[in-house]
């Protein structure tokens, strides 16, 4: 999982503590960059957790619609109608339909 794999996380960057030495960076300068880099991180771990609720949704739509499939294909006939019954009619409309055509 991504979220075991990042070792920082926005407070870790907060309270890093820099030393400074006699010809170091200037501490405003770092200070601005780690704000920016705390931002960014945010705004990945918002946009993450986003994602995830969003995939666990669809996830679930998608079992919703894979249960209901069975359930539709059944509902198509008549309860109780068998394939006799449904060749049976098909065959009662082509004569209707087609009369004494279809046996010429």
């Amino acid at each position: 999982m991504l979220s075991d794999k990042i070792k920082l996380t926005a407070k870790d960057i907060l309270e890093k503590d820099f030393k400074t030495a006699m010809r170091g960076y200037k501490p405003e300068d770092v200070d601005q960059f780690l704000d920016m880099i705390i931002k960014d991180y945010e705004m990945f771990y918002q946009e993450i957790e986003d994602l995830k609720q969003e995939n666990a949704k669809l996830k679930k739509q998608a079992d919703d619609v894979t249960r209901r499939q069975p359930a539709q294909a059944s509902a198509g006939a008549a309860p109780g109608t068998t394939n006799f019954d449904i060749l049976k009619r098909l065959s009662n409309l082509e004569k209707h339909v087609f009369g004494s055509k279809l046996y010429e």
